[in-house]
């Protein structure tokens, strides 16, 4: 069974920056695209950012130009650096991996990343 176990998650003051990491259990290789989404109190969970074969980075409107979406495939993981963060960006952020040949996808549990003003 595949595991994705998010970190880096934490508080931080408006215009900080954080780096979140996702580390997988298996290869990334066995993901056709992996993404970061988050989820703030009473919303519904958004898609924040998407990497898919061929390292081609997608961003919400809403975090494009300050936040990064990469991978490591050595270290089987995926990292979103979040720079000028804002207190919208506050949320519980969730790592999703969807596997090659395969309709279910993979999450995470998550990790809290609260943005003071």
């Amino acid at each position: 069974q595949v595991q994705l176990v998010e970190s880096g998650g934490g508080l931080v003051q408006s215009g900080g920056s954080l780096r979140l990491s996702c580390v997988a259990s298996v290869s990334i290789f066995s993901f056709s695209a992996m993404s970061w989404y988050r989820q703030a109190p009473g919303k519904q969970r958004e898609l924040v950012a998407t990497i898919s074969s061929g390292d081609y980075p997608n961003y919400a409107d809403s975090v494009k130009g300050r936040f990064t979406i990469s991978t490591d495939n050595a270290k089987k993981s995926v990292y979103l650096q979040m720079n000028s963060l804002k207190p919208e960006d506050t949320a519980v952020y969730f790592c999703k991996a969807n596997p090659r040949g395969r309709t279910k996808d993979y999450w995470g549990q998550g990790t809290q990343v609260t943005v003071s003003s």
